[in-house]
């Protein structure tokens, strides 16, 4: 049975944290409580899936300059702010840097569970198209660099002679290390592998249809 989802609670205020922290925790969710950006980033990464609720306004480092330090960073958890005033410019710049929400203080349960449902739909979604990549990028590793050149090719609808000509090598040989590429690449036709490679390079949003992650 996979651990349940982790939140991360990050504001200044400790009745917010109590409360938020008590709120999500009855829902089934794990929660981790953080009173400064600065804590927060001191924490190891999180392997599993994950948001964060980011309270707008806190001493030191605000939260969209941390949601900056986070792409910055490279620490892609979605992020839903809290905030208690309504901010536009502020809201449109969090929204144009990816965050799933931005909610006004007090929010609503219900409100606030579906844009936490988005956000961990969005980041388990997220990290299974990063495995995948992952596992496609290892299955190139295989590749010589002639095999590379082949599949190249292969992908750009090229015949076996054609490849031969262009390379300046026999068909016969062509034949062989496209065989290999099949093989390395553990598909079992052209269309396959074009596939394949198109997800290798996917960036498509995350999260837009899946049903909600169960608590």
């Amino acid at each position: 049975m996979s651990a349940a989802p982790t939140i991360f609670v990050i504001d200044d205020d400790e009745d917010v944290r109590t409360s938020l922290s008590r709120l999500l925790r009855a829902a089934g969710w794990q929660v981790e409580t953080f009173a400064s950006a600065g804590d927060f980033l001191e924490r190891p990464a999180c392997a599993g899936t994950a948001c964060v609720l980011l309270d707008v306004d806190m001493p030191e480092m605000t939260g969209p300059r941390l949601h900056e330090t986070m792409l910055a960073r490279g620490i892609d958890m979605p992020v839903i702010f809290l905030t208690g005033k309504g901010d536009v410019p502020t809201t449109v710049q969090a929204m144009k840097r990816g965050a799933v929400d931005f909610l006004l203080k007090p929010v609503e349960n219900d409100t606030l569970f579906a844009a936490i449902e988005i956000a961990l739909r969005r980041h388990d979604s997220d990290q299974a198209r990063r495995r995948e990549q992952l596992g496609i990028a290892m299955r190139l590793d295989r590749l010589s660099a002639r095999e590379r050149e082949v599949m190249e090719l292969v992908v750009l609808g090229r015949l076996n002679k054609q490849i031969a000509a262009e390379l300046g090598i026999a068909e016969k040989t062509v034949k062989i290390h496209r065989g290999r590429v099949m093989e390395k690449m553990e598909v079992q036709s052209v269309a396959a592998l074009v596939h394949l490679l198109d997800r290798a390079d996917d960036r498509a949003p995350a999260g837009g249809g899946d049903p909600p992650l169960q608590r």
